[in-house]
């Protein structure tokens, strides 16, 4: 039997008074249980006139011309999830620190091990308040960890899109990258084009040792992949970097050497200068091997 199951039903007058886990049961060979599972990590949908929307609910009445839909994959349902960490509570957002491993956004095949349901589920009983929605603003690679603001309403979602696309949100990484990099000056500008569009990126040494740099970055823009294109292109890519990256920078022992260090703003609610940035024990550290 497979672990990888994509099937969608019609449902028609005939079945619509069962639930959606009796029927996509029926047509597997998983239990009732093992289908709710996938429906509470996001593997189900439900397909109603121009609509689809996850199905959490086995409960949920369906209707004669709806369609259900099953994505399911024992491996990715079963990960574990890393669990990111509550840095500063503003009611209408929130800043975290996101590990290795967590995503930034779901995909057909489920949206649990995402920072944005994770929190949608976790913040109730971290805070003791009540159920709050979670829009995503920007985003980092699963590979990546470091800061990342999440939304709790749809207003301030707006604000701060606003703000990231018009260079309001400063916001600051760092890599470790094979190679010396100090012969490039400080503020050093690439201004390259990554998939076709424009991107701007500032490198800074910052220490040198067995081999490998730790170099400060500053982005212009913020395009997919942008500073591991612009370090590969400068003959220093990340380290764990296993898309641009040469043989000689992977480590099977390290994971991807990128971090969102710090995020500064204008509050769009308060006004007030805020600055968050990572902890120094949980800082990116050069090996001395």
């Amino acid at each position: 039997m497979s672990d990888i199951i994509e099937i969608c039903l019609t449902i028609d007058a005939d079945n619509q008074q069962l639930k959606a886990s009796q029927l996509l049961a029926s047509h597997t060979h998983l239990s009732q249980t093992r289908i709710k599972d996938a429906m509470q990590k996001g593997a189900v949908w439900l397909l109603r006139d121009n609509g689809k929307k996850r199905l959490r609910r086995a409960s949920k009445p369906l209707q004669a011309g709806d369609k259900l839909a099953l994505n399911y994959n024992a491996q990715l349902l079963d990960q574990p999830v890393p669990e990111p960490r509550l840095i500063h509570d503003a009611g209408h957002y929130s800043i975290w620190f996101k590990p290795y491993g967590l995503y930034c956004q779901g995909s057909r095949w489920g949206d649990f091990a995402s920072i944005n349901r994770w929190v949608e589920i976790n913040l109730p009983g971290l805070l003791n308040c009540k159920e709050r929605p979670v829009f995503m603003v920007h985003r980092l690679d699963r590979a990546t960890t470091g800061l990342i603001l999440l939304c709790h309403d749809k207003s301030t979602a707006r604000l701060f899109s606003d703000m990231f696309r018009e260079g309001k949100m400063d916001k600051r990484y760092q890599a470790i990258v094979c190679g010396d990099f100090s012969a490039f000056p400080p503020n050093h500008e690439v201004d390259q084009m990554v998939d076709g569009k424009t991107a701007q990126s500032f490198f800074s040494h910052v220490a040198f040792k067995a081999g490998c740099s730790l170099v400060n970055v500053k982005l212009m823009t913020g395009r997919k992949h942008q500073i591991r294109h612009h370090l590969s292109a400068l003959g220093h890519p990340i380290v764990g970097d296993r898309l641009h990256g040469g043989s000689e920078c992977l480590d099977d022992s390290r994971d991807l050497q990128l971090q969102a260090v710090s995020l500064q703003f204008a509050c769009p609610i308060s006004g007030r200068d805020l600055q968050f940035s990572v902890a120094d024990h949980q800082r990116l550290q050069l090996s001395d091997t």
